[in-house]
């Protein structure tokens, strides 16, 4: 079973960038989409963009499509997520999943494995 684990997550003030990776443990791994969620207490993981691993086709959250930007190196099989122009309501638990041949999907119940999570903090 594959490993993934996400880092660059941190705190920063509204307007800044930050650049999420999430990275495989297996050196083979294939997925045919990853995909990022977030998700804040109190609340359901909420999607935020993914992409078909074989043709870089994209999908995102419409609060955030002009912002951020998910992306792919097959060969470091790390899948990144570029925030940029941060708000307050951004602030969450940002998570990276292996998800199947739907990529536009927006449910988390077509995504399988799942990282732990990096903390995304924007103040006012």
């Amino acid at each position: 079973q594959v490993q993934l684990v996400e880092s660059g997550g941190g705190v920063v003030q509204a307007g800044a960038t930050l650049r999420l990776s999430c990275t495989a443990s297996d050196s083979t791994f294939d997925p045919e989409s990853m995909g990022w969620f977030r998700q804040v207490p109190g609340k359901e993981r909420e999607f935020v963009a993914s992409i078909k691993y074989s043709n870089g086709f994209t999908s995102y959250l419409d609060s955030v499509e002009d912002r951020f930007t998910i992306s792919r190196d097959n060969v470091k099989k790390t899948t990144f997520l570029q925030l940029t122009s941060l708000k307050p309501e951004d602030s969450a638990v940002y998570y990276c999943a292996q998800g199947g041949p739907f990529f536009y999907s927006h449910s988390t119940s077509d995504y399988n494995t799942w990282g732990q999570g990096t903390q995304v903090t924007v103040s006012s």
